[in-house]
């Protein structure tokens, strides 16, 4: 009778595992060069040759080449014969037109508008301050404000993944009773017209800086809800429109300090009715060493906006009390965001 022999299983080398978070910064470079010379728009369509793919570019045919070897040794393409490419289930994700196209964070994560800041991670570690200003002179946000070209990759970043995120809390939350819902600082307005389009007697506002809310009329006429919403603009540390039964914000106070997503909380006290309800839509950050996102973002707020950060639920709880709010619940997504309801007393 023959002797069962025990599976043998192969268990990764912790060191292997280390050098390759190492070299980290040479794939997310990569992907945000490809997408800049909008490789994979151009493979969209079926396998190229480097050569037509190089001229159609404008770019070095040898260095395209390296870079597309590269990118096919992680995954996001293949290679055949003559030099030929094709984009793999992974590297649609990088189309432009994906739905669910993570082409914008790609390209953002590349940029020098963070790329150097990041650089400089040491200063925001030894100061707490953020990097960003240590670097260009001036807040992010005031940058943004006078670079459109950097704007825009920014914006084309927070629209790459709004979608995913956008579709996961419209899911996970229970509209009932929420006649209009204001999106504050709701960027192109991603996620107020996937959250009308599941309500349809439900109306919307959205409330954000001209500049930026110039795309959002088009992202509400694609979603047949013109009629539904209307776009407000102002200062949402001073006053915010009131009449919403509840308000929304994803990605937004985890941009601030404490004291400035206090008064931005304040802001929104005011103009909900004693029903009302707020609505934070980012990571809650569990303790202990247990992996998630939002411990990584954390520093991505440390590195570039004005001492934002990520928070758990305990921060949230203080943050949202010193509001006049109490944490009524916290609801995971499918997502890595959860969403913080918040409620008057």
């Amino acid at each position: 009778m023959a002797r069962h022999r025990r599976k043998q299983t192969t268990r990764a080398n912790p060191g292997t595992d280390l050098f390759q978070m190492v070299i980290g910064k040479w794939i997310s470079q990569a992907l945000a060069t490809a997408v800049k010379f909008e490789i994979p728009d151009q493979l969209s369509k079926g396998p190229r040759r480097c050569s037509d793919l190089a001229r159609e570019a404008g770019v070095s045919e040898e260095g395209l080449y390296r870079l597309l070897r590269a990118l096919a040794s992680v995954g996001v393409c293949a290679e055949s014969a003559d030099r030929r490419f094709k984009l793999t289930r992974m590297g649609q994700f990088l189309r432009s037109n994906h739905p669910e196209s993570l082409a914008g964070i790609a390209r953002f994560i590349g940029h020098d508008s963070t790329w150097r800041p990041w650089g400089e991670l040491d200063f925001s570690v030894k100061t707490g301050l953020p990097a960003f200003d240590h670097v260009f002179g001036t807040s992010i946000f005031e940058y943004y404000s006078k670079n459109s070209d950097a704007a825009a990759i920014f914006d084309g970043a927070m629209t790459s993944i709004s979608m995913t995120e956008a579709r996961a809390a419209a899911a996970a939350y229970d509209f009932k009773g929420v006649g209009m819902l204001m999106d504050v600082a709701g960027g192109h307005g991603q996620l107020l017209a996937t959250v009308l389009g599941r309500h349809k007697k439900m109306r919307g506002v959205l409330f954000e800086l001209p500049h930026v809310a110039v795309g959002a009329a088009a992202t509400f006429t694609r979603a047949g809800i013109t009629g539904r919403v209307r776009i407000e603009s102002g200062d949402f540390f001073k006053e915010l429109p009131s009449g919403a039964d509840a308000i929304i914000m994803k990605h937004i106070i985890h941009d601030w300090d404490d004291d400035s997503a206090r008064r931005i909380l304040q802001a929104c006290h005011r103009a909900l009715g004693e029903s009302g309800k707020v609505l934070i839509v980012d990571p809650v950050v569990p303790t202990g060493n247990t992996p998630h996102y939002g411990k990584l973002l954390d520093l991505e707020m440390l590195v570039l906006t004005p001492r934002g950060r990520e928070r758990t639920k305990n921060q949230f709880a203080e943050l949202l009390r010193g509001a006049g709010f109490r944490i009524s619940r916290i609801i995971a997504t499918k997502g890595p965001l959860s969403i913080v309801e918040g409620s008057k007393p």
